[in-house]
């Protein structure tokens, strides 16, 4: 009969159990910006498999309250730190994420300093006039030693012995989209050039000010920087070198009391593919620095249809950036922030596929996204055929 009775307690137990843990964790999560789902769906997870593994009534409801205690302890360093005038540094502040992010900030209360390529152009202009006055554009190129120096005297004079509490390398490029053979080598060195080689040297000259304050690096990386996208080897491969980078540094900063943190995000409207006139120029580099061997093999019908894939990348990207700069701030705010961000659609997915699925298949899911593509002239000639130069292609003597 005692058996009987708490089993029959026990039943009632659990579901009560849940229920408040599970509500003190769900609670936790609203209040955190970015990441929010992640916490709830592992719960459930747990408290799911425990149901399937046929554990008893009571080693079920002690690991789902171990479950949400350890959740509770996380999300309890999730807690965001108070703006309190902080100051943080934004490269790429012209357009696209460095320009939203520069306002975002702003409005947050940070005090921020807005690097960007032209002083007095227009992004530079539109974040005078509608920022605070806390707000300060500097002129940087990210590949200009020099402005890297002078940006860092500004900072640091302004701030005086105040730290600097966040670096945003978020300055980016993606070049004009093709197969690697295709692309010229000056692309990969313009692309490395940017998107690693100037946040390595921004991260190296405010170092200095990010060790007074203890405060954080963010680096803006891609999903192209751990998932292999056709036709972005260039850029893929620079923001490989900068997740990498990010994450020695994570290690290496730690016992300094810098977080690190990198944010991988998936395809949003961010003006990083250039305008049709950028497209126009690197198409016709593209064209005229191509070995006739190759512009052979490809064809100029493949090559000019390439531009088709940055119309595509841009239909398929959310013009809704709040999940990205939601988790900058959470990077730059938490009190423990996570080492990885992945905003965006596809994201966190296509990453685990490419980290920890098999080979075969996130090939075959990449193929299916960029299915009906033009095909290369060599691969629709027969090889016993000489294939015709086509209009405006050089052949070689």
């Amino acid at each position: 009969m005692s058996t009987f009775s708490f089993e029959a307690a026990a039943a009632w137990l659990c579901p009560a159990v849940a229920a408040v843990l599970g509500g003190t964790i769900l609670c936790q999560v609203k209040s955190r910006p970015g990441q929010r789902g992640t916490k709830v769906v592992c719960l459930a997870g747990l408290w799911g498999g425990a149901c399937l593994l046929r554990v008893s009534v009571f080693w079920g409801v002690l690991l789902f309250s171990l479950a949400c205690l350890l959740s509770y302890h996380h999300l309890s360093g999730q807690a965001l730190l108070p703006v309190d005038q902080r100051a943080v540094l934004v490269t790429g502040g012209d357009t696209g994420l460095g320009h939203a992010l520069c306002k975002y900030l702003d409005e947050l209360g940070f005090t921020v300093f807005a690097g960007v390529l032209a002083e007095r152009g227009p992004g530079a202009e539109g974040l005078r006039r509608t920022c605070s006055s806390r707000l300060c554009v500097l002129q940087l190129d990210v590949t200009a030693p020099e402005q890297i120096k002078d940006a860092h005297s500004k900072v640091a004079a302004k701030l005086q012995k105040r730290g600097l509490w966040a670096v945003i390398n978020n300055a980016g490029i993606m070049g004009f989209p093709a197969d690697a053979e295709l692309i010229p080598m000056a692309e990969y060195r313009r692309c490395m050039a940017v998107n690693f080689f100037g946040a390595v040297e921004v991260t190296k000259a405010f170092l200095p000010l990010l060790r007074k304050s203890k405060g954080r690096l963010v680096n803006i990386s891609s999903m192209a920087g751990g998932v292999p996208m056709e036709r972005l080897s260039a850029y893929g491969s620079s923001k490989a070198a900068l997740t990498m980078f990010s994450a020695v540094m994570r290690q290496e900063l730690s016992m300094w009391g810098v977080k690190v943190s990198i944010v991988q995000p998936g395809g949003f409207k961010t003006n990083i593919t250039g305008t049709s006139d950028t497209w126009d120029r690197l198409e016709k580099t593209l064209l005229e620095q191509a070995p006739p061997a190759v512009r052979e093999a490809y064809g100029q019908e493949y090559i000019l249809k390439l531009r088709d894939y940055l119309h595509e990348f841009h239909r398929r990207s959310s013009p809704d950036m709040s999940p990205l700069l939601l988790d900058v701030q959470h990077a730059v705010l938490a009190r423990r922030p996570l080492a990885f961000y992945t905003p965006g659609r596809g994201s966190f997915l296509f990453l685990c596929l490419a980290s920890m699925g098999p080979t075969g298949l996130l090939d075959y899911c990449l193929r299916s996204l960029m299915s009906g593509k033009t095909v290369p002239r060599g691969l629709r000639t027969p090889s016993r055929e000489s294939p015709e130069a086509s209009p405006g292609e050089g052949t070689r003597s």
